[in-house]
């Protein structure tokens, strides 16, 4: 039998988003996005695999997209850095199930070979690393990147990030970080379903491949830069992301 990953919902009705969350994460770190958007949206917070109440599920890239479309159903899809992976690869193999797509901070993969698998080593020493010094140590090291410097004490969420274990964040990154997934750049342009990219003007690296990518997917694109934010655009400036998102739901129908 399939494992189920874990989800809590918000609010009691409308569309259905569903929220997907980043490395070391959980469901619960989009606070205070969700519970804004639930006012008027049911609101799902997925658990990936490995995090939080899914610590114990393992599965890479694919598996872990077709588990989330198990939970998440037919709906819009919000998707940060890994959980944007997720999504994509979702709106990519099952695009019935995605109505619109955020994606925030999300790669659409290494396309170089060699590129991947230096990233696959990267990504071994870094599990092997969490499994040396524990999660707390680890966290630390972590929100220290310069990629997170935009986030205060209340928007790092580390005591949420603390519900992690360390053999759920490990066996993500050796199964689902970024060099074990199939590149899908390619396969942009099959995307049927109208797409947000987002990123900070300050994250550089994940701005450009927005733009790119809104190129490759063309006239149901559209890229929005958060001016002043860095790679968690979302979480460094809250206000700014829901209005754009609220503004870009009501101005993109659902496609049928």
């Amino acid at each position: 039998m399939a494992p189920v990953l874990h989800t809590e919902v918000r609010g009691q009705g409308g569309p259905r988003l569903v929220l997907v969350h980043g490395f070391t994460q959980t469901g619960r770190c989009w606070s205070p996005i969700d519970d804004d958007l639930a006012r008027d949206h049911e609101v799902v917070l997925v658990d990936a695999p490995g995090h939080g109440g899914s610590s114990q599920v393992q599965a890479g890239v694919v598996r872990a997209a077709r588990l989330l479309g198990r939970v998440g159903g037919r709906a819009t899809y919000l998707g940060y850095s890994m959980g944007g992976r997720l999504a994509l690869h979702l709106a990519v193999e099952q695009p019935e199930l995605v109505e619109r797509l955020v994606l925030i901070g999300a790669s659409p993969g290494i396309e170089r070979a060699d590129e991947r698998a230096a990233r696959r080593e990267a990504d071994d020493r870094l599990a092997t690393r969490l499994e040396t010094i524990g999660l707390a140590a680890f966290l630390d090291e972590w929100l220290s990147q310069p990629l997170f410097a935009g986030l205060d004490e209340r928007a790092a969420h580390r005591r949420e990030r603390l519900r992690n274990t360390v053999e759920g964040l490990a066996a993500s990154l050796r199964l689902a970080g970024t060099g074990t997934q199939p590149p899908l750049w390619h396969r942009l342009p099959e995307l049927s379903m109208p797409v947000l990219l987002v990123a900070g003007s300050r994250d550089q690296k994940f701005r450009s491949q927005a733009e790119r990518a809104g190129e490759l997917i063309g006239k149901r694109a559209s890229v929005a830069i958060i001016e002043g934010a860095g790679h968690a655009a979302h979480l460094e400036r809250p206000d700014a992301f829901t209005t754009l998102v609220r503004d870009w739901l009501a101005q993109t129908p659902v496609r049928h």
